[in-house]
């Protein structure tokens, strides 16, 4: 019960920060005279989903994109440390190499995105995922590195497979390493996302930013920055909730 009313109280407190950020929003723009144009008061960001914006659809849009950047980061990174982790020889090849093509400005690459594989969903889930699966990749390599060797070779000793010994030793193991770079993902993940609406869509959140840009309707571009947040913050609620199931308290990498 103590550990239920502290979660309770921590939970609590959270609420009120998150509400007293948007009564600091409120009261900045209504004693500080702040035009409508320039920043809106929180009712009428709220009153802008009333638009026509087709608010839903964008959203929807907008989440397919960072969930699937997301989860094609996941499966690639993941498999890539595991590669890795089995053939030194491929880790010394092309870590340096992947780390280098994550150099290159993403937004640099958005026009041939759009040459390659023209405008949509497609071509945006593909920038969420080359920004975001770099951290992915670089936790879960470290976390099967520190896996114990002796541990590793007595399972070796005892003719435990190749696939048990990551089953049972170093995904276990890895497991606080690999949340770690998740929960960094999430946030790049978002933001990929956005930058190929911003470069090649037709739909979206980011795209509706621009829209509403031309018009001035700040409410509307202040409410698609919030949808954006929701989005992430669900994202990263669901690794959260996967953290606890998986890993202890203890062990998690904060």
């Amino acid at each position: 019960m103590d550990k239920i009313a502290e979660q309770a109280r921590r939970y609590a407190l959270i609420i009120l920060v998150h509400l007293l950020v948007v009564v600091a929003w409120h009261l900045f723009v209504v004693l500080g005279d702040v035009p409508s144009y320039v920043m809106p008061t929180p009712t009428a960001t709220i009153m802008s989903l009333s638009e026509d914006y087709n608010w839903l659809h964008n959203t929807l849009v907008t989440a397919g994109e960072v969930f699937g950047g997301y989860l094609l980061a996941l499966v690639v990174g993941v498999g890539l440390a595991l590669l890795f982790s089995w053939f030194q020889r491929l880790n010394s090849l092309f870590m340096p190499l992947i780390v280098s093509l994550n150099m290159i400005p993403k937004v640099a690459l958005g026009p041939l995105f759009i040459v390659w594989f023209s405008y949509g969903i497609g071509p945006n889930i593909v920038i969420a995922f080359t920004i975001c699966f770099l951290p992915i990749l670089i936790t879960t390599a470290r976390g099967l590195h520190e896996v114990e060797p002796d541990l590793i070779d007595l399972v070796r000793s005892l003719r435990g497979s190749r696939w048990q010994i990551f089953t049972k030793i170093q995904l276990p193991g890895s497991l606080p390493y690999i949340f770690s770079g998740m929960k960094v993902a999430v946030v790049l993940a978002v933001a990929g996302a956005i930058v190929g609406e911003f470069i090649a869509s037709e739909e979206g959140l980011g795209y509706l930013m621009l829209q509403v840009q031309v018009t001035l309707d700040t409410a509307a571009m202040f409410m698609a920055v919030l949808l954006i947040t929701l989005v992430g913050v669900a994202l990263y609620a669901i690794v959260l909730g996967l953290e606890l199931m998986f890993v202890v308290k203890d062990a998690r990498v904060q």
